[in-house]
């Protein structure tokens, strides 16, 4: 059996996206910035699909810039803040302790200009404090950048109230809604965001692509130089095929929204307890506060690595923590966010469903992880270690 577990690293593109690109690759092919037709036909195009992205999202066409992803747009929307909150002496920025690298290297980059960032803590379920945010705001502070739902736990975040938040304090709010967009609702107006990150590839999308929403009158800082595309907001010939692609996966995925959560959910849970019945073992953030496919548990005593490969030769796609950091031997900063201890962080394992999963799969899921944490350990030295009560148990059995 063959189960792809790992969509909140990437998707499998759907035929919707596949076939709204193909005429822009053979036909439609011109510049949107040339005058001549087939290049009209192509600007023709780019406008509809901003329309259509902003429509699923419940925004102003106007505040839609196609960017590369959402890596792109992050960075572009916490410098555009601080270059506006500088402006008016305010040089403070806040966001949390588990957001995305593209979050953070960011605003590590502003702190070397001489701003100050406050990262808020998220505690055990993996969740942000409303109220923390509040005692955190400050006369100075020019943005709030809280993720809508975590790349790696899953977990979901109290958006709209911290919108709500910052719309009552004149604070700037930005959410890198990446994991979120195309699995859950969202509505940039009923939310309070005044900027917005997605990404193509986590809807079903083409990869390199996506978009940055920015609510009329916030004045972006330019990221990349160059012509005058998207408004003089973001240089570089616009990438039709991709954002129609985009287009018509985001469409797909807000029109299902609703029988992809009804149908998921369920299967996430029964995941969820499946997993729960190996021995020391827990899962990671909190069990209802998270989008309908994704689930991050720490196992003691193995490393993720090791499970990962094993897993792989059963036929299982699935990743310990983001696919950004694939590459690091160092534990996922968002599990020591939470307070796990880097011996547990390491054993992590995230599985993320697919549209199509079944019941069978997911038990296949279950057994095939619960095999491979039992021959793990097993094996592991630091196990017996446990077992022999040398060192103590972090979890309960």
């Amino acid at each position: 059996m063959q189960i792809y577990a790992d969509n909140a690293a990437t998707t499998k593109m759907s035929r919707t996206a596949i076939e709204a690109m193909l005429p822009y690759m053979d036909q439609v092919y011109g510049n949107p910035s040339s005058l001549y037709s087939i290049g009209q036909k192509a600007k023709e195009a780019l406008e509809n699909a901003r329309e259509r992205c902003a429509k699923c999202l419940n925004a102003d066409p106007r505040g839609i810039f196609f960017t590369s992803g959402g890596s792109e747009a992050d960075n572009q929307a916490l410098v555009s803040a601080a270059m506006l909150g500088e402006k008016k002496g305010k040089k403070h920025l806040i966001s949390s302790a588990f957001e995305h690298h593209a979050i953070l290297h960011t605003l590590k980059k502003l702190e070397k200009q001489g701003f100050e960032v406050t990262l808020l803590p998220v505690h055990e379920n993996g969740v942000v404090r409303v109220e923390e945010v509040a005692e955190a705001i400050r006369p100075d502070t020019c943005l709030v950048s809280i993720m809508a739902a975590n790349n790696e736990l899953g977990t979901l975040q109290p958006v709209k109230e911290i919108g709500a938040l910052c719309r009552e304090r004149g604070v700037l709010f930005h959410t890198d809604a990446v994991q979120a967009a195309g699995h859950v609702k969202i509505d940039v107006e009923d939310m309070n965001i005044d900027m917005l990150s997605i990404s193509a590839h986590k809807f079903h999308g083409p990869k390199g692509v996506g978009l940055l929403y920015a609510k009329r009158g916030i004045f972006l800082t330019n990221i990349i130089e160059g012509g005058a595309q998207e408004r003089g907001k973001r240089a570089g010939t616009e990438n039709i095929p991709g954002i129609m692609g985009m287009t018509a996966a985001l469409e797909e995925a807000c029109a299902r929204l609703e029988d992809y959560t009804k149908r998921l959910t369920p299967l996430r849970d029964r995941l969820i307890a499946g997993l729960d019945r190996i021995p020391y073992g827990e899962l990671n953030g909190d069990r209802e506060k998270r989008l309908p496919g994704t689930v991050n548990f720490c196992f003691e005593g193995i490393e993720g690595e090791s499970l990962l490969l094993l897993l792989d030769d059963k036929g299982i796609s699935a990743s310990s923590g983001s696919a950004c950091t694939s590459g690091s031997l160092d534990p996922s900063h968002v599990l020591l966010a939470i307070g796990r201890p880097h011996e547990v962080a390491h054993g992590s394992l995230r599985l993320s469903l697919g549209d199509d999963i079944t019941e069978e799969e997911v038990d296949y899921l279950i057994t095939s992880v619960t095999e491979v944490v039992d021959y793990l350990r097993r094996m592991s030295p630091f196990w017996r270690d446990l077992v022999s009560g040398k060192r103590k148990h972090v979890f309960e059995a």
